[in-house]
């Protein structure tokens, strides 16, 4: 998977060698100084299972996740897919949504963080 697949801002973090990524949203205004690290968005493409048991995304399954978080336990969208192939087209896809502002990433809060909302709102508007 090469950046130029995904949509503006984005970047490959991570690929392993099984077909598993993580990429992640303008890295260079995320750090702690423009915007707090810990709310990078990061969407990931995998293979591990869903269940919420220690451990368990680390065991293989069949079917492939493409998940979005606006940071660790804010989770703004998801989807399962049958294949790897299929998944890496929905990673495009959620990476194009949130980059043109088509996610809402405002009612995946649940305590809003205005302020920190509405400067998103000008990082992704502005681009």
């Amino acid at each position: 998977m090469g950046e130029e697949s995904l949509a503006d801002g984005w970047t490959v973090w991570t690929e392993e060698s099984g077909g598993r990524a993580i990429v992640v949203y303008r890295p260079d205004v995320f750090d702690a100084d423009r915007f707090p690290a810990p709310c990078l968005p990061t969407a990931y493409l995998t293979n591990g299972s869903r269940r919420a048991r220690p451990g368990a995304g680390q065991r293989e399954t069949d079917e492939w996740h493409v998940t979005l978080f606006l940071e660790p336990e804010v989770e703004a969208t998801s989807r399962r897919y049958d294949d790897r192939a299929a998944a890496l087209a929905g990673l495009r896809e959620v990476t194009r949504r949130f980059a043109t502002g088509e996610i809402d990433y405002r009612g995946a809060y649940q305590v809003p963080r205005e302020a920190y909302l509405n400067e998103l709102d000008a990082l992704i508007g502005g681009e």
